[in-house]
């Protein structure tokens, strides 16, 4: 049986926090031990976290000095195998890969690196990226970024994309909300950090052009940039636009949603596109790369328009939201290529090769 040690900050809502926590509830017990480090033993994917899953919290809250408790830990504990799902604790960690002789490890990519790392810094320890055994990347994107820019040997890229919990969402899409069912109007959603990455800017100057017409804009999330764009949905009188903040749960509001969308100007994989489609709701996604153009089957379960076309992209929400889709073919869609069962066959060939 091989000992798997998986790495965190913490279980907060999070891509990374959502797939790690995936792998440790549905890897084979008869063939992996797994434990969890943990900086702080805190966030929400904690109470969907099976109890036979060992938690080691570090106390810690800076990533930068998490090695100095890190690489003692895997002294004593000896591992067969570390997997590391934050950039910067993969960063501070690879140059040490090779005085663990015996322990193998792994790190998982979560976004396009050349356009998600800018602190020269962190750019600095790519150069020891090599020593990983296997880096797993979410998308071609990804990893030709890999190749192409940071020099990474493509045997030590193997690309893996981003499971998606199907019981957990059935669970939680049925859960109660307080929406009304107002049918004056159509609604779409939208989710993600209120950063400049996620291309929330660039979807308000969209719907200034449709400021006029019965539809309405939900954009759940929260971030650095929620005062700035709040002032933006003021500058152009967006009345039928509304920021809900962070919730627990937002498979409801998917599910009832007329469309979600996708404004990202880059992704890793994007898992709230996968959960669109899970929740049975039609996606428009923003020309980025990141893997959407691998999750989308354009008039299946959604299509993709540059955003910055700005006049283009709420035309064709507007055409979108004329039309009807079938529910059950766009969950189909997601389910048939993305499933757990279907990703964890490639994560427990991965481990049992290593």
């Amino acid at each position: 049986m091989k000992t798997i040690l998986f790495i965190l900050p913490d279980l907060n809502q999070g891509g990374a926090e959502r797939v790690i926590t995936t792998l440790c509830n549905e890897l084979d017990r008869t063939k992996f031990c797994l434990k969890l480090v943990l900086f702080k033993k805190e966030g929400y994917y904690l109470n969907h976290l099976k109890d036979d899953v060992e938690i080691i919290e570090l106390n810690i809250s800076r990533i930068r000095y998490s090695i100095f408790k890190i690489i003692p830990l895997i002294n004593k504990l000896k591992p067969d195998i570390v997997f590391t799902g934050w950039g910067e604790i993969s960063a501070f960690l690879s140059p040490l890969i090779p005085f663990f002789s015996k322990t193998k490890f792994v790190t998982r990519e979560t976004n396009v690196v050349s356009k998600h790392v800018t602190r020269k810094e962190i750019l600095f320890f790519y150069r020891f990226y090599n020593n990983f055994h296997q880096i797993i990347a979410q998308s071609d994107d990804m990893k030709n970024d890999l190749i192409d820019n940071f020099k990474i040997h493509s045997s030590k890229i193997i690309k893996i994309n981003n499971p998606v919990d199907f019981e957990m969402i059935n669970r939680l899409k049925e859960e109660n909300i307080e929406q009304g069912n107002n049918t004056s109007y159509k609604n779409i959603v939208s989710i993600g950090n209120l950063s400049q990455r996620k291309g929330f800017d660039l979807l308000l100057n969209v719907f200034s052009y449709l400021k006029n017409e019965p539809i309405k804009l939900t954009i759940f999330g929260d971030g650095p940039d929620k005062e700035q764009l709040l002032i933006q949905k003021n500058d152009l009188q967006l009345d039928n636009v509304s920021f809900f903040g962070k919730v627990n749960n937002p498979f409801p509001f998917v599910k009832q949603a007329d469309l979600f969308i996708l404004s990202s100007r880059y992704e890793g994989f994007p898992n709230v596109l996968l959960e669109a489609g899970a929740c049975g709701t039609y996606s428009l996604a923003n020309n980025a790369p990141g893997g959407i153009n691998e999750i989308i089957q354009e008039g299946v379960n959604g299509e993709i328009y540059d955003i910055n076309d700005t006049e283009g992209f709420a035309s064709r929400i507007k055409q979108i939201l004329n039309k009807s889709y079938q529910k059950e073919q766009i969950i189909t869609s997601i389910e048939s290529r993305f499933s757990k069962k279907v990703i964890m066959n490639h994560y427990e060939s991965l481990f049992e090769k290593l």
